[in-house]
């Protein structure tokens, strides 16, 4: 597992600081959409890299299922349906399909994997040269 950097906070910030730690994700996230409005921003990149502590409550509640995404297929096709077809169990007509509509836009494979399945599953897509997110 990866370590929580340490980060010093300024005293005149140490209040909000803690308050902001002790809110619920779905308490920061209604935050966000409203600082959002008030100050006409989006959360995409500067309030979230001003909003440290809520990225750190966020690590703090690990996330434990996963969506598996096939993004793309690389050039090992048929080792990449292989690997479909071991995962979901389909059949070999729907395997292809799905890895066919991937080569377009990004398809999911497998939703609500436990974080050991959804690994295991990257590895092997990978293994098959193709690009997998874990989402």
């Amino acid at each position: 597992m990866a370590e929580i950097e340490k980060i010093e906070v300024p005293a005149k910030f140490a209040d909000l600081v803690k308050k902001i730690e002790e809110m619920s994700v779905l308490d920061l996230a209604e935050l966000v959409k409203i600082l959002e409005k008030k100050f006409g921003v989006s959360a995409a990149a500067p309030v979230m890299a001003a909003g440290a502590p809520a990225a750190a409550a966020a690590a703090a509640e690990e996330k434990t299922s996963f969506t598996v995404v096939l993004v793309a297929t690389g050039d090992k096709k048929i080792e990449v349906i292989k690997v479909v077809r071991d995962i979901t169990q389909k059949g070999l007509k729907e395997s292809k399909d799905l890895v066919d509509a991937a080569a377009t836009a990004p398809q999911v494979v497998k939703e609500n994997a436990k974080k050991e399945e959804a690994e295991d599953m990257k590895k092997k897509f990978e293994a098959a040269g193709a690009k997998v997110e874990l989402k």
